[in-house]
């Protein structure tokens, strides 16, 4: 099978949505399929090194404008710049391609020539060019049931959608070092209990929430790490003697959608985690390997993190059938379903 993955983003970039498409584009090659990214950026940096991922598939950067100064007008001026270019390309080709994309404006010109494509998403979308696609009744990829939920209410045949949630590489994250290695290779206080946070803080991830719980607390050094390379997460979950998943149940995305690749990384650290106690959340983390607290509830978080330090054998326990259940969440097994859907 041949895949053509187009992504009108900067790539390579430390943002989640790079790391994903990285590692699927690996993944997917690993399964025997011919990978190419087609992308609307200037490649500055190799993604290879970067992501540190095997060189298995390539990269093309097709003619687009930066227009991201103009806001959202800008944006969807420079989507149908690159969707344009998207179509020359394709035309140009003559073999049977997917095209799979999280973008649905080059998606929908697609098809409309009469080309496979598979729409990936990470949200509920209802404007004109998703219910296009939709009324075409195209594959989709939802990362999670909440999304499946949505999208078949809007007029989406339930087997064309299949639920994939994010995934992870558990062996990056087993690394053979002790905790008090970590943090003093990090330079965290040995005293002090960590509790961290990593990932971007765009409001819906509740990251406000977190800092207003451990200023109620003693004895802790709070870390909220950000914009770091990608393969130095690991170290920084290994030092952690707590993670938080502190979603806010204020916005869908976040309460129904989403499915958080630090929520995976967190199960392969092996590290007790506290996570907002919300439904989306729950398709994958349960009593039996996570502590949950009620969303944007600062005291209540505050009070769950301390009973887990209170209690950390019982934690650590949790954290085990956490790293046994995250084995199920691979990127590879990610692929091999998708391929399946796809084929099928």
């Amino acid at each position: 099978m041949k895949l053509i993955y187009i992504a009108n983003t900067r790539f390579p970039t430390e943002r989640a949505h790079g790391i994903q498409i990285a590692k699927m584009c690996e993944a997917f090659a690993k399964e025997g399929t011919e990978v190419e990214i087609l992308v609307s950026r200037e490649i500055i940096t190799d993604p290879f090194a970067y992501y540190k991922i095997e060189k298995s598939f390539s990269v093309k950067k097709l003619f687009s404008i930066d227009l991201v100064r103009f806001g959202r007008i800008g944006f969807w001026i420079q989507s149908f710049i690159f969707t344009i270019s998207v179509v020359v390309y394709a035309l140009k080709r003559n073999d049977r391609v997917v095209y799979y994309s999280r973008d649905e404006l080059p998606l929908l010109a697609l098809e409309k020539l009469g080309k496979k494509v598979v729409w990936e998403v990470h949200s509920g979308k209802n404007n004109f060019f998703a219910r296009c696609l939709i009324k075409k009744n195209i594959k989709i990829v939802a990362i999670s049931h909440g999304l499946r939920k949505y999208y078949t209410s809007l007029g989406q045949k339930p087997d064309r959608i299949l639920v994939a949630h994010d995934a992870v590489d558990v062996d990056k994250f087993d690394i053979s070092i002790s905790k008090e290695e970590a943090k003093g290779r990090l330079g965290f206080s040995h005293s002090a209990k960590t509790v961290l946070y990593a990932g971007s803080a765009y409001g819906w991830k509740g990251v406000d929430t977190l800092k207003k719980a451990t200023a109620l607390m003693s004895g802790i050094e709070a870390v909220f790490v950000s914009n770091k390379p990608h393969s130095e997460i690991p170290l920084y979950l290994k030092a952690a003697d707590v993670l938080v998943l502190p979603n806010s149940a204020k916005e869908d995305i976040s309460r129904l959608y989403t499915s958080p690749l630090k929520m995976f990384e967190y199960m392969a650290s092996g590290t007790p985690i506290v996570a907002s106690d919300l439904p989306s959340i729950r398709e994958v983390l349960n009593e039996s390997n996570a502590n949950f607290f009620e969303p944007d509830n600062s005291e209540d978080l505050a009070q769950t993190i301390n009973a887990v330090l209170h209690n950390y054998d019982a934690a650590l326990q949790k954290a085990e059938s956490a790293l046994k259940d995250v084995q199920a969440f691979t990127w590879q097994n990610r692929a091999k379903m998708i391929i399946a859907f796809v084929l099928y």
